[in-house]
C-alpha cells in the first residue's frame, strides 16, 4: 500500500466583486439611491430607464464610470448636474450600498478559525475597493 498524502489548504484567495461582494445587486441599490437622492436633477427621466441605462452603460464594471455618466448627461439631456458630480456622487456613496453574497461572513470566519490565510483581489481602483472591502 502506497502513502497517502494529504494536502492542507494554508491560504485562499479571494476576488472581491461578482466572489465575496454581489457587485450587481450592489449596482442596482446604489443607482436606485442615487436617482432618489438626485430626483431634483434627474427626475425628468423616468427611474426604471435611468437605472437601466446606467447598468447596460456599466458593462458589469468593466466601463469606468466616467465614461457611464457622461454618456448619461449626453444621452439624458441633465443639465442640472454635470458627469463629474454625478461622479463624484458614485465614489463617495457605492460603498454605503455593498451588498455580500449570503454566508460571507461565516464562511472567513470559519476559514480563519482553520488559520487558513485570507486574501482579496480586485483589478478595480485602489481607495474606491479598500472602502467598498471596508464596508
Amino acid at each position: 500500500m502506497g502513502r497517502v498524502h494529504l494536502k492542507v489548504i494554508k491560504a485562499a484567495l479571494f476576488d472581491l466583486d461578482g466572489t465575496l461582494l454581489n457587485r450587481d445587486e450592489s449596482v442596482k441599490i446604489f443607482i436606485d439611491r442615487q436617482y432618489d437622492r438626485l430626483n431634483k436633477l434627474v427626475g425628468h427621466i423616468p427611474k426604471e430607464r435611468y437605472m437601466t441605462r446606467f447598468i447596460e452603460l456599466d458593462n458589469r464594471g468593466y466601463v469606468w464610470k466616467d465614461k457611464v455618466y457622461q454618456q448619461l448627461v449626453d444621452e439624458f439631456n441633465i443639465a442640472g448636474i454635470t458627469w463629474e458630480s454625478l461622479l463624484q456622487d458614485y465614489l463617495e456613496q457605492f460603498k454605503n450600498n455593498c451588498v455580500p453574497f449570503p454566508n460571507l461572513i461565516s464562511m472567513l470566519k470559519g476559514l480563519k478559525s482553520k488559520s487558513i490565510k485570507l486574501g482579496v483581489i480586485t483589478n478595480g481602483k485602489g481607495q474606491f475597493q479598500m472602502d467598498n472591502i471596508k464596508h
